[in-house]
């Protein structure tokens, strides 16, 4: 399987086209203290950072759809759709069924997710009594407060884990590992939900997080970063399908006015369906109803 990058350093300059082999679902042939394997479901290797992590400085832009599925040798046409339904809740939904709720509350629309994300910043983007059905259940920070939260779940089609963040206290202190930004590995694609983020990313930040195709971004502008550094952050990792979330009073054109270089498309419906085929050539921000 061959999988075909051109590699672009973070100052814009063009460097080259890179070809790489992956070599059987471990990725045999990786070196470095990044490489990933597949010994087991539960550590299977991300598709979104196989190559990023080698590489933190640079942005990558992949060309072939047909080969996106790294691990499961798959075509790019299998749809995902994503639903927003309140605050900084999306439902993810794959093309197996497996749904996704993000940042979840206690609703998700009329449907029970297989899966749910949250984060501790405010009650808003968590429930201390998910419905016990709800089987798999992932908070952004870890209860016990030894260490990160740490997560990489396989449920169906759909590959779920992690990247801590900080967040301030109500003090102003800023607390270790309080928040997460969740990817969702699913179809070839790569779906990341910055949650209530409240500082900019570093180049190991970039590194973990690797490529995203599609960025669930805060765009209060106050209770989270500033529009600005959102901006800053949608503009180093060029994914093609911005969705903004979390919006109060201030009106969304403000968060545009930092992406001069985005297309834009206001939706009529809540929802969208997206393929590794048909994503935007452009980066695109598109702004769902109810946002």
């Amino acid at each position: 399987m061959r999988l075909r990058l051109l590699v672009v350093l973070s100052t814009g300059w063009l460097v080259g086209l890179a070809t790489i082999f992956a070599l059987g679902a471990g990725m045999g042939g990786s070196t470095g203290a990044n490489a990933q394997t597949a010994s087991d479901p539960r550590d299977r290797p991300s598709q979104c950072r196989a190559i990023a992590s080698l590489m933190p400085k640079a942005t990558f832009a992949q060309f072939s759809p047909s080969e996106r599925g790294l691990f499961d040798g798959r075509t790019g046409d299998r749809t995902v759709t994503i639903t927003y339904v309140t605050h900084a809740t999306f439902l993810i939904e794959s093309p197996g069924g497996v749904r996704a709720a993000t940042d979840f509350a206690g609703y998700a629309g009329p449907v029970l997710p297989d899966i749910v994300t949250m984060n501790k910043a405010h009650s808003s983007h968590n429930t201390p009594f998910p419905d016990p059905a709800i089987r798999n259940v992932l908070r952004g920070w870890n209860p016990e407060g030894d260490g990160p939260a740490n997560h990489a779940l396989t449920v169906g089609d759909m590959y779920v884990r992690n990247v801590t963040t900080d967040i301030r206290s109500w003090g102003g202190q800023m607390e270790a590992d309080g928040n997460s930004i969740f990817i969702f590995e699913v179809a070839g694609l790569c779906i990341g939900h910055l949650g209530h983020l409240h500082h900019g990313l570093n180049d190991d930040d970039y590194s973990a997080i690797g490529r995203l195709d599609i960025l669930m971004v805060p765009v209060d502008g106050g209770m989270t970063m500033s529009q600005e550094g959102m901006g800053e952050i949608a503009e180093r990792l060029q994914s093609r399908i911005i969705l903004p979330m979390h919006r109060f009073a201030g009106p969304i054109e403000r968060f545009l006015a930092k992406l001069p270089g985005f297309d834009v498309e206001w939706r009529g419906e809540d929802r969208i369906t997206v393929s590794v085929k048909t994503l935007p050539d452009r980066p695109t921000v598109i702004v769902l109803p109810g946002v």
